[in-house]
């Protein structure tokens, strides 16, 4: 059986009369298609093994608060038997959520993109702030940074005749010399966040303004600055993560201006405060992943019309980051000045 004869299948628990399918390519983890039913425009999701088919509770929980609030979401769409998702072929977990028309971006090319992200970003996390809601999907190590760099050490002991190893080594011990010091003070509160808002997570609409954030499945309760600084260091390189290029200044101010424009007073003085920081934080930490990523070699959906090997790839994006990272620390005076601005 083909593999369209085998997602046909999955649909077929769906109340929707399938017109076209096509399958989409510019996702990492799950397996995704578009959709087009007489019933309108849907994503239909091969959930990747990372993610429990639970997850699909805590999207349904949190999309149905968004609406509630006003916030313009991607839904679960529920089987014939009024299930969240069901199974395919090989056991695999499948969903189906409605599609959001609009532009996607993988960088953030101006600052008025950053505002208009940010924009959005403040109005999800604003609608969810009084969210009361048990996560049942958890995913362990997120943003654990000493966790990630003590994962980075072990894989320099264990991959010491790694091809690349010249290559790597220098990069990790660049890596681990920057994170020395780097850490959020104890205590912030927990938020209702996204956990991965990379700009590639908006769409867009003809005017700019970010309709919606997508990728759902990684939402969760950590601290805020976590939020922001991950979505900081993506916004910021107008070129895209893995261009090696400082932070831009001006879309920071962008991004920051946008956000505090829709999230209002919410943020207490000590999650805004160091927000340069874990900005900061964020990126040193991803520099680490993707070097221990490198000697593992690992890595979800590596771009082998670029790169030879999973591992070059990898090495890229470490340096991208830790240049990344350095320059946020070498411009944070100018990072909490536009945060201090933003609030006023």
């Amino acid at each position: 059986m083909t593999e369209r004869n085998d997602v046909l299948d999955v649909l077929a628990a769906y109340p929707l009369h399938v017109r076209t399918l096509e399958r989409v390519t510019a996702g990492h983890i799950n397996v995704t298609y578009r959709v087009e039913a007489d019933e309108g425009v849907f994503t239909l999701q091969g959930l990747h093994p990372v993610f429990g088919p639970e997850v699909n509770s805590d999207i349904d929980a949190v999309t149905a608060h968004l609406v509630a609030r006003g916030v313009e979401t991607p839904r679960l769409l529920r089987t014939i038997d009024g299930k969240l998702w069901t199974r395919g072929p090989g056991g695999r977990p499948w969903r189906v959520l409605t599609f959001v028309p609009g532009e996607v971006v993988l960088a953030a090319e101006s600052p008025a993109r950053c505002a208009a992200a940010g924009a959005c970003l403040g109005r999800v996390h604003r609608a969810l702030w009084d969210l009361d809601y048990d996560f049942v999907h958890r995913r362990p190590g997120v943003h654990d940074t000493p966790h990630h760099l003590a994962r980075l050490r072990a894989a320099l002991d264990a991959h010491r005749e790694h091809r690349m190893i010249a290559s790597i080594a220098p990069v990790a011990r660049d890596v681990l010399a920057a994170a020395e010091g780097l850490g959020l003070p104890a205590g912030l509160p927990l938020r209702v966040v996204h956990g991965d808002p990379k700009i590639s997570n908006f769409v867009f609409d003809a005017r700019g303004t970010a309709r919606a954030m997508i990728d759902l499945d990684t939402f969760s309760r950590m601290a805020l600055p976590l939020e922001l600084g991950d979505a900081l260091r993506s916004w910021c390189s107008p070129h895209g993560e893995e261009s090696g290029e400082p932070i831009d200044v001006d879309h920071f101010r962008a991004s920051i201006e946008g956000y505090a424009a829709t999230i209002g007073d919410l943020p207490t003085p000590d999650e805004l405060e160091v927000i340069p920081l874990a900005t900061a934080l964020i990126a040193v930490e991803l520099a680490s992943r993707f070097c221990a990523d490198a000697l593992e070699e690992r890595y979800f959906a590596w771009d082998q019309a670029r790169f030879s090997s999973s591992a070059d790839h990898n090495l890229v994006r470490a340096r991208a980051q830790l240049a990344l990272g350095r320059s946020v620390l070498a411009r944070s005076p100018d990072l909490a000045r536009a945060v201090r601005r933003a609030w006023g």
